[in-house]
């Protein structure tokens, strides 16, 4: 079994297919997906042709795969995104990144976004000075993120923060590491969302 395994994780690299490990082995300046006119494998053959449905089943995909997002979950934000003003797919991906989990990793308080989850269901984050346990919790205006005091936060928070993997920290936050906390400052625009998404196709497969 150990055998296969190896095998397949060698044609994977050898392939050059992304098997989209999270974590510290994401950060590897070697791509991991290059792209090619044909598919991995000994028999070459040209790309088939992605469908309008696929490629907007492709674009939902990936932003539930970013977020950690459930069907469920896609639908009950999508449905609150429908009801406020603006456009609906920038208010989508707002709402994604002002999620608590969200906004832990893109602190670098946890490594990726499995581990943000974790670390805020775990007790180990609080909003305003109070233990916030809800991953999905849309953080506000003027909300203050702290790291709890307890040993084992501060030390998971700044195990993270050292190894340095958290990017650009955006503009509606402000972010301090000693002690690891950080404030909602402004509320996040589109050109803050990294993930490139197609937020329009997103919308239209949501929608149907």
């Amino acid at each position: 079994m150990a055998r296969t395994y190896k095998s397949f994780w060698k044609l994977c690299r050898r392939e050059g297919v992304s098997l989209y490990i999270k974590g510290a082995h994401a950060f590897n300046p070697k791509p991991g997906l290059q792209r090619r006119e044909y598919p991995p494998g000994q028999h070459v053959y040209r790309r088939i042709k992605i469908t309008d449905y696929g490629l907007k089943l492709r674009e939902t995909q990936k932003v539930k795969r970013a977020y950690g997002l459930s069907h469920r979950q896609f639908r009950r934000f999508f449905e609150m995104a429908r009801r406020m003003e603006g456009n609906t797919g920038t208010n989508l991906l707002q709402l994604m990144e002002r999620r608590l989990m969200s906004v832990v990793a893109t602190l670098g308080f946890a490594p990726t976004m499995a581990g943000s989850r974790q670390m805020v269901a775990h007790g180990h984050i609080l909003v305003n000075g109070r233990k916030m346990t809800i991953p999905s919790y849309v953080v506000k205006f003027g909300d203050e993120i702290t790291v709890h005091k307890r040993e084992r936060s501060q030390t998971l928070a700044k195990r993270s923060i050292d190894v340095g993997l958290q990017g650009r920290t955006p503009g509606w936050l402000e972010r301090s590491e000693d002690p690891p906390k950080a404030k909602i400052i402004a509320m996040p625009t589109r050109e803050d969302v990294s993930l490139p998404v197609n937020e329009n196709l997103v919308v239209e497969y949501a929608a149907r």
